[in-house]
């Protein structure tokens, strides 16, 4: 299981190479109506975010002078292999978790005390899932989180230094006794190792959800899962960058 990761194999379902994240795209201002939207592309995997601005804060931060930002996260049906219902009876312990994940995440990116009293809700809708679901919803929420940021700017300028540095996350995987980056639904229903990494553009960590799903693994493993994750978020973050230097806005 100590296998180094920079050389190709064969046996990864799209012959990436074992430290290669799949193709990303961000295509922004995906729909009209939120201060944010962004739909992003990680293989087959196509993620919705959008974010909403409401000028207002929970009850429980009335008075505070400090904002907020929530996260909702939802697998629409058949977004999978076989139809997945709608929660309308509760959420189910996954999606509870991932919401959170993703609201710590997107936090880690916000100066709430810069943006008042006012709350960013950021919807992440998997439209189609092959793995790195919310992985993908951060990468995506940060952009969608800049572009409303960047929107209310236009009439309050000061608003654009609640934008804090660009965060990201991507998965890594021991499958087959390799560590893989990036793993597709095949690779990740196979892992010996699953883990989600969220990360600040300098390094520093915000979540590491690592688990074994057989045998325990080694220090040695998840120092080079670190390593070749860490890695992938500097590629994500180069992505992000780049999308919103090159943006548009609609009008």
């Amino acid at each position: 299981m100590e296998n180094q990761t920079h050389q190709p194999h064969d046996s990864r379902p799209d012959g990436r190479q074992n430290d290669q994240a799949r193709p990303v795209s961000f295509t922004l201002d995906y729909v009209a109506y939120p201060e944010g939207s962004v739909l992003i592309e990680m293989g087959r995997t196509r993620v919705l975010c959008n974010v909403s601005v409401r000028e207002d804060v929970p009850n429980w931060m009335e008075g505070k002078g400090t904002g907020w930002l929530t996260a909702s996260y939802a697998l629409l049906p058949r977004s999978t292999r076989t139809r997945s219902p709608r929660e309308t009876d509760g959420l189910r312990g996954r999606t509870q978790e991932i919401r959170r994940l993703i609201g710590r995440s997107l936090r880690a990116s916000v100066d709430l005390q810069m943006l008042g009293e006012r709350m960013l809700i950021v919807d992440c809708d998997v439209l189609q899932a092959d793995g790195g679901t919310r992985t993908a919803s951060v990468t995506g929420g940060y952009v969608a989180v800049a572009l409303a940021l960047h929107r209310l700017a236009a009439d309050q300028p000061a608003l654009l230094d609640a934008l804090g540095m660009p965060v990201a996350a991507i998965s890594v995987g021991v499958v087959d006794g390799d560590v893989r980056l990036d793993l597709c639904y095949a690779e990740d229903r196979d892992a010996a190792v699953d883990l989600n990494l969220a990360m600040t553009e300098d390094g520093r960590f915000i979540e590491v959800q690592g688990t074994a799903e057989g045998p325990p693994f080694s220090r040695r493993i998840m120092n080079r899962m670190l390593d070749v994750g860490q890695q992938g978020i500097h590629d994500l973050v180069r992505r992000q960058r780049e999308a919103l230097a090159n943006h548009e806005p609609a009008m």
